[in-house]
């Protein structure tokens, strides 16, 4: 399960993101991107999260997942479109000279820390 390493490198990301002038903050919610494409089930990573954030100061973060659906984009003809099954060709010409354009992402877009009284 890849998802446990992609966690604790999360994790990591978010504790090191803590300003070091706070004396005493926690993260409140990681924001991710994550593209269809990414090998990555979501359900199976915020699972690895709340096991690899345990007595962090990301311990009972949230991980907030959008997923990015795969849209490509013919280079015959031109023709964007989300792709939604197995077919990687054009689903206007018919064309298999396609360009992934989204759809691998696995970015952290924001960490959001709070500071604690």
């Amino acid at each position: 399960m890849h998802e446990m390493g992609i966690a604790m490198e999360i994790v990591r990301i978010a504790i090191e993101s803590i300003p070091a002038e706070i004396d005493s903050c926690r993260v409140e919610r990681v924001n991710l991107r994550i593209g269809k494409l990414s090998a990555v089930v979501p359900d199976s990573l915020k699972f690895c999260f709340e096991v690899a954030a345990k007595d962090t100061p990301v311990e009972g973060a949230a991980l907030a997942i959008e997923e990015i659906p795969v849209l490509a984009m013919c280079k015959a003809c031109g023709h964007e479109w989300t792709i939604t099954g197995p077919v990687f060709t054009c689903s206007q010409c018919d064309s298999g000279k396609i360009e992934v354009i989204s759809g691998r992402e696995l970015d952290i877009k924001s960490i959001e820390i709070n500071e604690e009284d």
